[in-house]
């Protein structure tokens, strides 16, 4: 009986030492598996080029938007050109010599013709061109056409000309219009508040040395009622 008793003491020690064995293999916390690689991304697709078709529509359709904008300027109702002008310089005039007609001030009279004034300085000091009006107006807007727009970033300051004689600066500064190679002819187009006095004239200054040529201008419009 003793014998018997000592064994089943043994086989119940055996017994708890296995369960708590299992006990703490289940405790034990089960490593996560790693997370898969994110796929690499996809090449982005190349750029398509345009076809020679396309090339041609937007060329086409640059001409088009120019010739829109031209002719509304053109003929915009509340536009008229200059009756009189003069300039401080005329190309050719300082050889002794009376300037050629091509290059006079008076080409800029009235409204564009492929007809330009020409100054004579290519890179030094300043040049202006003074432009009379027929009908003085409260204006809101000066456009420039500059044949083929060779100079136009020379331009450097914009006055109005008052009933009374005075001169107003409504602009002044480095021309951020650039040759327009849509057409023939660059607009320097700069728009204002109203002005409440009446503007009988304009003067357009530039820059020589900005933009290293000789400077030509067609015509002046001067918009305003």
């Amino acid at each position: 009986m003793k014998r018997h008793a000592t064994i089943a003491i043994l086989m119940s020690t055996l017994i708890l030492s296995a369960c708590h064995k299992k006990d703490k293999q289940e405790e034990t916390p089960v490593a996560a598996a790693p997370a898969p690689a994110a796929a690499p991304a996809a090449p982005a697709p190349a750029a398509t080029q345009p076809t020679e078709q396309q090339e041609e529509m937007a060329k086409k359709q640059a001409l088009l938007d120019y010739g829109t904008m031209e002719d509304k300027y053109l003929n915009d109702p509340k536009g008229q050109w200059a009756t009189a002008a003069k300039a401080s310089t005329t190309f050719g005039d300082d050889d002794g010599k009376e300037p050629s007609e091509v290059n006079v001030a008076k080409n800029v009279v009235g409204p564009s013709d492929d007809r330009d004034w020409t100054n004579n300085n290519q890179d030094k000091g300043f040049d202006w061109l003074e432009l009379g009006y027929a009908k003085p107006v409260n204006a809101t807007e000066v456009r420039v056409i500059i044949p083929s727009g060779e100079g136009v970033e020379a331009v450097n300051k914009v006055e109005l000309q008052d009933t009374d004689g005075k001169w107003n600066t409504i602009w002044t500064g480095i021309s951020e219009v650039k040759q327009d190679r849509r057409g023939n002819r660059t607009w320097f187009v700069r728009t204002f508040d109203k002005t409440a006095y009446k503007v009988k004239g304009v003067k357009i200054t530039i820059a020589n040395n900005v933009q290293r040529g000789y400077k030509r201008v067609d015509a002046v419009q001067l918009i305003g009622e």
